[in-house]
């Protein structure tokens, strides 16, 4: 094959944290077998195909898989492949212009990703996420039951509801830290409960944290995908910026938010949110940071 393969670390705030992400450049040669066949190998939660060297009339064309399926859409894959695309086919290494953005071309459609200069550490990519659909509210006995908590773990002051930016998750509020990590994925409870939904994937939270910086912590268990536990999901805190707006979570629709994750299985990240239930349309937008990990080539 004789592709180049770039590893990075994204939604950390140093190298060797945040969530892990392969991207195979110029890689518009192989078939989607062999696309496949390389994100199982590889074994993070995602592997993205950047497919051309330079962007098409919709952006760059990018293609992501889990190591079970293709995804229209990810987080995490989407703001680390734009990372790799402006340092290593781009060749930028210097700081972003302000309002320097990179369009990627996904299944779902067109994403774009911009570059924010900080104070202090590297600059932020941020993505705009698609407009927020809601579903129907689920049944919190039986979500706490599939996450090994009981009823009273919950926060009752809101739902567990189906969100989706673009990929839906089924999004859980509960009432505190040692309840969200107590939690457990209990397999044949979760696939009954997920077999009608649209949402695959649960993300469950609190507004207690173990850094006084942050103000929720969260985690995410994606089994459907071949994923037990994320260490940091961007699509999937699309969605929980989203529920935050719209449930007037701290009493506004309009919100800014860090959110911690991974802390539970050793990959401690921290993710951006912003949301506005006022704009049309309704406005969400995940960021974090992207550390470069390893770079090789794929054998033939």
């Amino acid at each position: 094959m004789g592709h180049s393969i770039f590893v990075v670390d994204v939604f950390a705030e140093r190298q060797y944290a945040g969530n892990q992400l392969a991207v195979v450049i110029a890689a518009g040669d192989l078939t989607t077998a062999q696309m496949q066949e390389i994100a199982r190998e590889t074994h993070f939660s995602e592997t993205t195909f950047v497919l051309a060297n330079e962007p098409g009339s919709n952006g760059w064309p990018v293609r992501i898989f889990t190591p079970a399926i293709e995804l229209p859409f990810a987080g995490h894959p989407t703001l680390g492949t734009a990372w790799v695309i402006r340092r290593e086919l781009l060749g930028l290494t210097r700081e972003p212009c302000a309002g320097e953005e990179l369009v990627l071309d996904l299944k779902i459609g067109s994403i774009p990703v911009r570059f924010e200069i900080e104070e202090e550490g590297p600059p932020v990519p941020w993505m705009r996420q698609q407009p927020p659909t809601f579903g129907e509210e689920v049944d919190g006995d039986a979500v706490a039951a599939v996450l090994g908590l009981g009823a009273a773990d919950l926060d009752p002051r809101f739902p567990v509801r189906e969100v989706s930016t673009g990929v839906p998750f089924l999004i859980v509020p509960v009432a505190t830290l040692e309840a969200v990590q107590r939690g457990s994925l209990d397999i044949p409870r979760y696939r009954a409960l997920i077999e009608p939904l649209a949402a695959k994937s649960i993300l469950f939270f609190c507004p207690q944290t173990l850094s006084a910086d942050n103000d929720l912590h969260a985690r995410v268990f994606a089994e459907f995908f071949g994923v037990p536990e994320d260490p940091a999901t961007g699509s999937a805190n699309g969605c929980l910026a989203a529920y935050l707006a719209a449930q007037r979570y701290w009493g506004t629709a309009q919100i800014e938010a860090r959110v911690e994750q991974g802390y539970e299985i050793d990959r401690p990240s921290l993710l951006r949110l912003r949301a506005d239930a006022t704009s049309e349309p309704f406005k969400v937008e995940v960021g974090g940071r992207v550390f470069p990990s390893m770079r090789g080539r794929l054998e033939d």
